[in-house]
């Protein structure tokens, strides 16, 4: 067999993780982004790092562990479900995350109504979350991959 994980209680029959395990790990990266829009640390911070990069970390040594027949597929899943989790964290700390609201500038300033401004300012904040999520699952899926090829 070649590197499945059929008979990984972790894993489906498609090489990716189980549903529970997914969100698990997505949810390793929801710290840094409360602590972050409650102003709790600084990106400065000695801390800022670890949190950064030990849920990615974890994610690609899951899929090593696991043995799953696609590490890819597994983490851009891990990955979307984390940029869901990062837009809806983002969403509930809006106000909480900003003193002031953010406004839009350019050749946009001042011709909207504050809350058609908030409304397309919390548009492109999800789907900025949404593409975050997704870029840093393809990218440890591209990487799960390389180790487990290196590995063997």
């Amino acid at each position: 067999m070649r590197g499945t994980a059929r008979h990984d209680p972790l894993a489906t029959h498609r090489g990716a993780f189980r549903p529970a395990v997914t969100i698990g790990l997505a949810l390793l990266g929801v710290p840094r982004v409360v602590l972050h829009d409650l102003d709790i640390i600084d990106e400065a911070s000695a801390i800022n790092p670890l949190l950064v990069f030990a849920p990615p970390v974890v994610w690609i040594a899951a899929t090593l562990a696991c043995r799953l027949a696609n590490p890819l597929r597994a983490l851009v899943w891990v990955g979307a479900t984390y940029g869901v989790l990062l837009a809806a964290t983002h969403q509930l700390l809006w106000n909480r995350a900003y003193d002031e609201p953010p406004r839009l500038g350019g050749n946009l300033e001042g011709k909207l109504s504050a809350t058609t401004e908030e409304l397309v300012l919390r548009s492109f904040a999800v789907a900025s979350g949404l593409a975050t999520g997704l870029a840093v699952g393809a990218i440890c899926g591209v990487v799960a991959l390389a180790v487990r090829k290196l590995a063997h």
